[in-house]
């Protein structure tokens, strides 16, 4: 990365030779290429900040750009999208969640938005598959599905991940109720159940 005094060097290079162009400190020529090298020094650095702009994980200028990409804030934006780091998990969990029906498909969107969460599958009785000391369910029991959270997910504030004047710790899991009851199949029952 060149500094302004080696930006300024190499635009003295670029001038025509002539009197027309006096190399001389504190001419008007001088003091324009000062600016100019100054400016030039600017987007040089800018533009190597960029490079963790280019990820989902690590963006922070163009988060609002990569939101707007993506849809964000949606109907579901709840209490930790308020942070930096709720924003990112957000954008993360809206441009990985390709589509899919498999537990591990939402576990690892419950996981991008920031929760920790396991999955039971409920099925009916069914002779042959089933064994003596199953419970007994009505047929509705195949389309039906749990969510099991912790009581409360806390995301703490992280150096590096969070900004300035964000709380210590965010809370909530209306995001994820929301989130997962946008992406699961619309033929089947969602349940939540919190805690223990």
């Amino acid at each position: 990365m060149a500094t302004a005094a080696e930006y300024k060097e190499q635009l003295k290079l670029l001038l025509p030779p002539g009197q027309a162009f006096p190399r001389e400190p504190g001419t008007n020529i001088d003091a324009l290429l000062d600016g100019l090298s100054i400016e030039l020094a600017r987007v040089d650095t800018h533009g190597t900040r960029l490079v963790p702009e280019a990820n989902p994980l690590t963006t922070s200028e163009l988060l609002a750009d990569w939101e707007r990409a993506a849809g964000l804030p949606d109907k579901c934006a709840g209490t930790l999208e308020d942070t930096l780091q709720g924003r990112r998990n957000a954008l993360v969990a809206k441009l990985s969640s390709t589509g899919g029906q498999s537990p591990a498909y939402f576990i690892g969107v419950a996981r991008a938005l920031g929760y920790t969460i396991s999955i039971d599958e409920f099925r009916p009785f069914r002779a042959g598959r089933s064994s003596a000391g199953d419970a007994l369910t009505n047929g509705d029991w195949v389309f039906a599905w749990r969510v099991n959270a912790p009581a409360v997910t806390i995301i703490a504030f992280r150096a590096g991940r969070s900004a300035v004047g964000e709380p210590l710790r965010s809370w909530g899991n209306d995001a994820l109720e929301c989130k997962l009851n946008q992406l699961k199949p619309a033929h089947t029952i969602l349940l939540f159940a919190y805690g223990d």
